[in-house]
């Protein structure tokens, strides 16, 4: 709903004020018109103690729509947030999409950093250790999901090396294991193509060698206890 405009410090009397009928947390107050005064949250509402009869100029509504602009921005991305944690970066754009102004989306980014309830490196620690426990991909691949969603390198960067190696290793021998019963080839045909795909899942090389070692010795003892078999069956 749109506000009337009024210029100077003429001052103007709300009349009544009404809760907007889809969003209940919404307020406008009104004159004498039909158009309001202003529109504010409830919280603004309540902290400027906006009620009938009292008198506004229009510096003061200025003052009190721009608090109330970045409140909303505020407010929007707490909602936002309640879904999943964010990166600074992912809130900064959905308010964007939100077409609030650069200023508002900035308060609102600052002081949820502030409050401790957007915290990247907190972020990073937590979405590496769940994607190396819930897929499988290595410490490259995860660092690279952490850039892409805005965070820090350096944030990236540390939330990576807090991972557990065996934990990784464990990873990767189990993507390579359930790789190689479906690569085509000969022996080096189908180790050369196993590591070409632990390194596109983001494994170093050095958990890559340690996990294609792995399946072919794996391999080796299975071909070995086949043959023994045979043999005591003869």
């Amino acid at each position: 709903m749109d506000s009337i405009e009024w210029v100077g410090e003429e001052e103007r009397m709300i009349l009544s004020v009404r809760t907007d009928k889809k969003d209940r947390k919404l307020y406008h107050l009104f004159a004498e018109s039909e158009v309001p005064l202003i529109s504010v949250h409830e919280d603004i509402l309540i902290r400027y103690r906006l009620m009938k009869g009292q008198l506004l100029t229009a510096g003061q509504a200025a003052e009190i729509r721009r608090e109330d602009e970045r409140y909303r921005a505020y407010i929007l991305a707490i909602g936002y947030l309640g879904f999943k944690p964010r990166t600074r970066k992912q809130i900064q754009q959905y308010l964007s999409r939100k077409e609030f102004e650069e200023s508002n989306i900035q308060y609102a980014l600052e002081r949820l950093e502030s409050e401790h309830i957007v915290d990247d490196e907190q972020y990073a620690r937590q979405f590496a250790a769940g994607r190396l426990r819930n897929s499988s991909k290595g410490r490259l691949w995860i660092k690279q999901e952490l850039r892409q969603r805005g965070v820090s390198k350096q944030a990236a960067a540390e939330a990576v090396d807090a991972l557990d190696r065996d934990a990784e290793l464990a990873s990767a021998k189990a993507a390579a294991d359930k790789k190689w019963r479906s690569v085509k080839g000969d022996q080096k045909e189908k180790k050369r193509k196993l590591i070409g795909f632990l390194m596109r899942r983001g494994f170093p090389g050095d958990i890559v060698r340690e996990a294609a070692r792995s399946v072919e010795t794996d391999e080796e003892e299975e071909l070995y206890d086949d043959d023994d078999g045979l043999m005591l069956d003869n």
